[in-house]
Parts: structure tokens; C-alpha cells; sequence
């Protein structure tokens, strides 16, 4: 019996060792909460503005990488949001020099308008995700985190 229990602990370590042969699956049945989970929409309690971002993985840079609500005023956002949204709209209108499935939409975006601190902090942070995440540059600055 003595000759046998080394055997069989070394035995039952084989079996705990055994790899499993499991491949993950993604069900896209629920495209839905796909979408909701990269969908971040930005609104005013103050205003009656809205925006609305459906961009995969934009949501988790937000909340991981981006400088906390706060860090920049909202005079300097504005300021920097007009440049972006003003380059934007350009390569938007042309796209045989840009590409049109990264300038799909124009945006309205009136700089006599006060659309709120979270607005402006938001729209900001996406286009500095834009620009890093697509290796595009809007404007005369790098875009900086």
C-alpha cells in the first residue's frame, strides 16, 4: 500500500493538470448590448444639448485614460472644441481627399452657444480618442491625454 500512494497522488496531479480545450464564442445575438456598451451619450442638465457617440471602446477610454472632469475649464474646451469641430467639418465636406468612413456626420456646433461643461469636456475627449485611436491629427496641436 505504500508503493501505491505515491502512484496515485502523481495520478490525480496528471488529471488535475489535464488542459481544457475550450474555445470561447462571442453571441452577437444581442447586438444591442453591444452597442449600448460603446454608446456614450452626452447630454446637459443645464441645456437642452445632446450628443450622442457610438464608438467601440471610447466609453472605457473615457473612464481610464482621460483626465478627470475638471482638469481643463470649460472656456478652454470651448476654445479647443471650435478648431476641432471647425477641422472636422472640413474633412467631412471633402471626402475624396479624407476618408469618409471616419468623417461621417458634420457637427453643429455653435461657439456663441453655451452648451455646458460636460458637453464640451466629452466631445473634447473624443476627438483627442479620435485622433489617437484612427492616427489622425485635427488641428495645430497633438492631441494630448
Amino acid at each position: 500500500m505504500k508503493k501505491m500512494l505515491p502512484f496515485i497522488i502523481i495520478l490525480i496531479l496528471i488529471a488535475s493538470c489535464k488542459s481544457y480545450n475550450t474555445t470561447q464564442t462571442i453571441n452577437n445575438e444581442n447586438e444591442y448590448s453591444l452597442v449600448e456598451s460603446d454608446t456614450v451619450s452626452i447630454s446637459s442638465d443645464e441645456t437642452d444639448y445632446e450628443i450622442i457617440i457610438i464608438e467601440p471602446g471610447f466609453n472605457a477610454w473615457l473612464l481610464g485614460t482621460a483626465r478627470p472632469e475638471g482638469y481643463y475649464s470649460q472656456d478652454w474646451l470651448e476654445s479647443r472644441n471650435a478648431i476641432l469641430v471647425q477641422e472636422w467639418n472640413i474633412r467631412n465636406m471633402q471626402p475624396m481627399q479624407f476618408n469618409p468612413d471616419l468623417y461621417q456626420l458634420r457637427i453643429d456646433y455653435d461657439t456663441r452657444t453655451d452648451y455646458g461643461y460636460e458637453v464640451n469636456y466629452k466631445l473634447y475627449n473624443y476627438f483627442v480618442y479620435f485622433q489617437l485611436t484612427y492616427k489622425q491629427r485635427l488641428g495645430p496641436f497633438l492631441p494630448r491625454i
